[in-house]
Parts: structure tokens; sequence; C-alpha cells
């Protein structure tokens, strides 16, 4: 006695129905990806701009202060050598905040988006 299997073979549009379903749904959830990665990428600049806004408005306050008090604590004939010195001394420090501001935005956007497009794209050249 033979027992009758009764599983249909799929045609080719259901396949490609099938195909195209679950292409659909691996872009929706590339998709799903880039818009949460884009909305922390807004909150990250948004608040790397208000922390520069801070330390510049903070450091220019207790620089000035800072300098007045430094300058009048000196005779009025040396006023001239230390307001130089203390100019030099700002510019370096000028240049150490920069330099940890463009460590602040080195970090590449959208990296976990790109990286799983990369594997994405490596898990369909696998399949050839």
């Amino acid at each position: 006695m033979m027992v009758g299997t009764n599983h249909k073979i799929p045609s080719l549009s259901t396949l490609i129905g099938r195909v195209g379903r679950v292409a659909l749904k691996g872009v929706q959830n590339r998709v799903e990806l880039l818009a949460v990665e884009l909305q922390e990428e807004r909150l990250r600049l948004a608040e790397l701009l208000m922390k520069a806004i801070g330390l510049v408005l903070l450091t220019i306050m207790g620089v000035l202060l800072l300098t007045a008090t430094i300058i009048f604590l000196f005779p009025a004939d040396l006023r001239i050598y230390v307001t130089g010195i203390l100019a030099l001394l700002y510019l370096f420090a000028a240049a150490g905040v920069w330099a940890g501001l463009k460590n602040g935005l080195k970090r590449e956007p959208f990296s976990e988006t790109i990286e799983q497009v990369k594997k994405d794209r490596l898990w369909l050249e696998s399949q050839k």
C-alpha cells in the first residue's frame, strides 16, 4: 500500500513571491536600523554642541577673571609681558580643546548600518 504525500511543489511565481517578501523584510529591517541610528546621531551631535557651547562660555568667563587677577598682581611696567605670556598659554590651551572636539567627531556615523549592509553583501555573495 502506497501512502501518498499531499505536498505540492510550489510554482515559480510562489517562489518569487516568497523571495520578494523576504527581501522586502530585509530592506525594511535595514531602513528601521538606519532610522534609529539617524536619531542617535542627531542626539549625539546635539549633545556635543551643547558641551562645546558650555565649554566655550565657561572657559571665557574663567579665563577673563583669572587673567585680570594675574595681570593686576604685577607692577604696571611688567603687565605687558605678563599679558603676552598669558595669551600664548591660552592659544596652546585652545589647540588642546580643538583636538578634543575633533576626537569627539571622529566616530563614523551610521557605522552599524554600514556593518549590517556589508554582512548582507557577504552573505549574498556566499550564496552563489
